[in-house]
């Protein structure tokens, strides 16, 4: 290739990659507005004394057994609607939003790891001055469920574990590692300091669309109003670089190992068999690590069975929950 060709080939191509990225750039949308359109009746927040803004919501029955339940990565307390909806006649069910996510996006000391993420819940139980509760998480949310039983098994009655996040060490192994063929591709990228560079300044509707489809396995629940809920709360102004600097940060603070059969507590394991993000193998191995487990696994199911299928996840949780409360 001729050098004048050369030159002129870089330029086309220079300008062709400015002008997609010009094309893909999206602002932030204002946290008003954003927080107008996702608050509900039940929406609260809690500021910390480091000058975080919790958004949670306690609801359904108020002298039930509490249900603490934890979001996924990208995600949002709204992801456990349905089951608010659905357990609220019975248990008082507390949901929030962990920072860099939902209503509670970024936060002053921009600390994103799981020891912060700790803090924050157990700020919002202490606020609320729950005793004793029964924690459940999805994916990220699972494994912040079951960190926080280790670290405060007098506060945990049960757990719920639904298609969660395992030891770091699990996943050092290259058998052990995240599906990647179908799995959701923002995960992927976020991965990358190339793309955690201009991600700030592109449009995610895309992405959005991608790895809702993917998580969700297909599901008929996907729908215009879920993409948008994902997208819209990812726009919302400070939360692109919050979640820039969660991926940018180690996630867990220490290396150690960790013992999973010291949790004792009666633990619900729930999992969709078509999980893309997490294989339901990690279901089976938290069976076989934690010493008072069940599994159930639902099949043609994904990576959110709370919103997949609520109603039967529900009831399955009901009735480990009425199971607790008979041995106590």
């Amino acid at each position: 290739m001729r050098p004048k060709f050369k030159q002129i080939f870089g330029a086309v191509f220079i300008l062709l990659i400015a002008s997609l990225l010009m094309t893909a750039y999206q602002g932030d949308l204002p946290a008003d507005v954003v927080d107008a359109k996702y608050v509900s009746p039940a929406s609260q927040f809690l500021t910390l004394d480091d000058g975080a803004r919790i958004h949670f919501r306690d609801e359904g029955r108020r002298d039930g057994t509490p249900l603490v339940l934890i979001h996924g990565s990208m995600a949002s307390l709204h992801t456990f609607e349905p089951w608010a909806g659905i357990l609220g006649d019975e248990y008082r069910v507390v949901t929030l939003d962990l920072p860099a996510h939902g209503l509670t996006g970024a936060v002053p000391n921009g600390d994103y790891s799981s020891d912060a993420q700790l803090k924050v819940v157990k700020a919002v139980i202490d606020h609320l001055a729950l005793e004793q509760i029964v924690m459940g998480g999805n994916s990220m949310g699972g494994g912040v469920s079951w960190r926080f039983a280790l670290a405060h098994p007098n506060h945990v009655l049960g757990l719920v574990l639904l298609n969660a996040s395992g030891p770091s060490a699990w996943y050092e192994s290259e058998s052990s590692k995240e599906p990647k063929n179908a799995s959701p591709l923002i995960f992927r990228l976020l991965g990358q300091s190339w793309f955690r560079a201009i991600a700030g300044r592109i449009d995610p509707y895309y992405l959005a669309v991608q790895g809702a489809e993917s998580s969700y396995n297909g599901s008929p629940v996907v729908d215009d109003a879920l993409i948008m809920r994902y997208y819209e709360l990812a726009l919302r102004a400070g939360t692109r670089e919050a979640i820039l600097g969660r991926f940018s940060q180690p996630f867990n603070q220490t290396r150690a190992q960790v013992d999973l059969a010291s949790l004792t507590q009666p633990t619900l394991i729930l999992w969709g068999r078509e999980d893309s993000v997490i294989p339901v193998s990690a279901g089976e191995r938290f069976h076989e690590a934690l010493p008072n487990s069940q599994l159930i696994i639902y099949e043609d199911v994904g990576h959110v069975p709370m919103e997949e299928v609520p109603q039967q996840s529900a009831s399955d949780v009901r009735t480990f929950i009425e199971s607790l409360v008979t041995a106590i």
